[in-house]
This record gives C-alpha cells, sequence and structure tokens, in this order.
C-alpha cells in the first residue's frame, strides 16, 4: 500500500474504528508473506466497514459478488485470494473469542482459506520443501507428515504446562519467539502456514495481556516470516545455526514498541550483514545534530529547515513517503517528490524495498 489508507483510522480516539483499522492494516500486510498485492476495490470495501457503513459478513459478500462478476483472467493472478484471505483476517482479529487449541489453530486455517484451498483446516499428508531466499535457497526441514497431528498437540501441550511468573521481558520475549517459531516449523498445512500461525499467535498474545494495535506485523510481515526460517535452520559446517535472535527483534517492537531497524538483508545466511544492535536513543539524538549541520551547509535555508524537520521527526530507523512529508511540512505533491529527489541525490535518504514505491529512510554518516 503506497498511500497507507488506514494511518487516519489507527490513530482515531474512537476505539471501534481505531481496532478495525489496526485489524485491517495488519490483514492486509500479512498477504506479502506470499508476495500478494490486494485490489483497490478491497481497500474502498475495508473503509466502508471501518465507518460502521457496512458489517463484515457484508464486505465478505460483495467480495464474493465482486469476484464472480470479475473473474481473473490470468491463473497466476491471485488478487483474489489476498483480498478475500484480507477481509477474513481482519474479522478473525476483530473477534474476542478465542482458545488455545490446536482445534482452533486448524479453525482459523479454515476460515481463511475456505474457496481458496481445497486442502482449507485439513492437516497435510505429504512432505514438502520451499526454497527460501534467506537461505540463498536452502529449505527448513518441516515437520514430517506422518508425525503433524502428535507433534502439534506436544507443542499445545507444552505451552499450556509452562509459567510466564517472575520472568524477566526478556526471557519472556525469548520463549514466545522459541513457541511460535515452532509451531511454525511444524508446517500443519500445505498452504497458508505464515498467515495462519501470525493470526493465531497475535491473538494469542492478547490473551497474554499485550496491546498490539501497531502496525508491525503489517510493515513487517515478510521480515517475520524470515526471522521464521532462520529459527529453523542448521547448516553447521558453515557455521550457520538456528537463531530466535531476529524473531526477537521483532517481538521487541511489536510488544514492547521498541524502535531496532527491521531489514530482511539481515537475516541472509551469507552474514555480509550484521543483526543490528538495540537502539541508543542518546547517540541518535547526537548524530542527528551532527547530521543538522551537514544539511545546513546542503540546501538553501528554507529547503533545510524543510529536511532538519523531517530528520527529528523520522530519525534514522523510520521509513516515509511522499505522503508524510506532504503532512509534516505541509508541502504539495510536486514539491514533496522534488524534495525527496533532492535528498536522496545528495545522500542524506535511501530509497527502501519492499514497502510500495516512494519509501526512504535517512542514512546516518556517524563515524
Amino acid at each position: 500500500m503506497n498511500n497507507d489508507p488506514f494511518k487516519e483510522y489507527i490513530k482515531e480516539s474512537e476505539p471501534d474504528k481505531r481496532d478495525k483499522g489496526y485489524a485491517w492494516h495488519t490483514a492486509i500486510g500479512l498477504q506479502a508473506v506470499d508476495g500478494l498485492k490486494i485490489s483497490e476495490y478491497l481497500v474502498h470495501t475495508a473503509v466502508r466497514n471501518i465507518k460502521g457503513e457496512i458489517s463484515f459478513e457484508e464486505a465478505n459478500s460483495l467480495l464474493q459478488s465482486y469476484y464472480e462478476e470479475n473473474p481473473a483472467r490470468d491463473a497466476d493472478d491471485r488478487t483474489e485470494e489476498a483480498d478475500k484471505v484480507s477481509a477474513r483476517i481482519a474479522a478473525l482479529l476483530s473477534e474476542k473469542a478465542f482458545s488455545f487449541t490446536p482445534n482452533e489453530y486448524l479453525s482459523i486455517h479454515r476460515k481463511l482459506f475456505t474457496g481458496i484451498y481445497s486442502h482449507a483446516g485439513r492437516i497435510r499428508d505429504y512432505n514438502i520443501t520451499k526454497k527460501e531466499w534467506v537461505l540463498d535457497g536452502a529449505t527448513v526441514l518441516y515437520g514430517s507428515a506422518t508425525e503433524l497431528r502428535a507433534t502439534l498437540d506436544y507443542d499445545f501441550s507444552e505451552e499450556k504446562k509452562f509459567s510466564y511468573k517472575n520472568l524477566s521481558m526478556d526471557d519472556i520475549i525469548h520463549h514466545l519467539a522459541v513457541f511460535i517459531s515452532r509451531l511454525w516449523q511444524i508446517h500443519v498445512f500445505g498452504e497458508g502456514n505464515t498467515r495462519t500461525t501470525a493470526v493465531f499467535f497475535i491473538k494469542y498474545l492478547r490473551t497474554l495481556g499485550f496491546d498490539l494495535t501497531n502496525d508491525i506485523f503489517a510493515e513487517n510481515a515478510r521480515y517475520f516470516r524470515n526471522s521464521l526460517v532462520r529459527a529453523n535452520y542448521n547448516d553447521l559446517k558453515n557455521g550457520i545455526h538456528e537463531t530466535t535472535e531476529f524473531l526477537e527483534l521483532f517481538l521487541r517492537n511489536l510488544l514492547l514498541n521498541e524502535n531496532h531497524p527491521l531489514h530482511n538483508r539481515t537475516l541472509h545466511i551469507s552474514g555480509t550483514f550484521k543483526v543490528p544492535e538495540k537502539v541508543n536513543i542518546e547517540d541518535q539524538k547526537v548524530n542527528i545534530e551532527i547530521e543538522k549541520a551537514n544539511i545546513e551547509n546542503l540546501f538553501t535555508a528554507k529547503t533545510a529547515s524543510h529536511v532538519c524537520k523531517l530528520l527529528e521527526k523520522y530519525g534514522f530507523q523510520t521509513i516515509f513517503g511522499r505522503s508524510d512529508v506532504q503532512e509534516i511540512l505541509g508541502l504539495k505533491p510536486t514539491r514533496s517528490t522534488a524534495l525527496l529527489k533532492e535528498m536522496a541525490e545528495k545522500g542524506l535518504v535511501e530509497p527502501v524495498t519492499g514497502l510500495g514505491k516512494g519509501k526512504y529512510r535517512f542514512i546516518s554518516h556517524k563515524g
């Protein structure tokens, strides 16, 4: 989503609109785990639901009618899947009902993929492999088809017995990372495992008292999946060990509102990139002041003032685009685009891929 249509609703003071905005934002963002794109029709339908004009049931009916009248012409076009699954995820995330059981996990998959996959809600009866970019084409060893139900039941029973009492938040996050990575590694279904796991996990985290009304899942769905991959892959002869450290960074942002950069390139097994360290707020403030002095030498006074405002707002971690520049500075679209281009040409910002066209991040020149 290049221009986020749900931002204004997530910031709403009215709880119902805010929660629905979050649910839709997350639901649509999760389609990125399979590289799927939604339609403008879904966005329009979602906004109507958030405003209270239609219910989730009516939204699903409208989508069903829309695709009966407008079937996909290309067999590889999975927009219908993205739209329908997004609507179903949004509805599930808006429900309060939840039970921590294997049957609930299977039920979520069935609700998301009925009419899309013939195996919706059914445990796979064949073994699978999947080539992963983050593993340079290698695959995770997923659960054996003959042991899936037993493994699923065991993981649930172990988590049910586990006590979070007296644990530090670091220990809680580590344990949650281990639990969800193991659940995902079973890969109970032929397709749709990550989206099902994400929905189940969000609902489970709520039962543990976490308020998840932020955009971490929506904006970092691919990172979430790749961190699950890295938590379940070993290549000991090349010094590669399964690790939950990437997943823990994701969870710290999700649960504690920390601001660790989540870059997919850091997960690649090549080892070229190091895991980002925790953001040191004081160091970042010093770095911003240093960068401001540099900015003042690169631009006219008025433009430098604009750029400094953006740096103060977004720092070196947060991703932003033209609509954000318009909102912060009150500029017209053409001027906002020109400013971003000029900032990029002068090496102050770098384009960010995977989050839609026209996204940027400030580059730190410290050291």
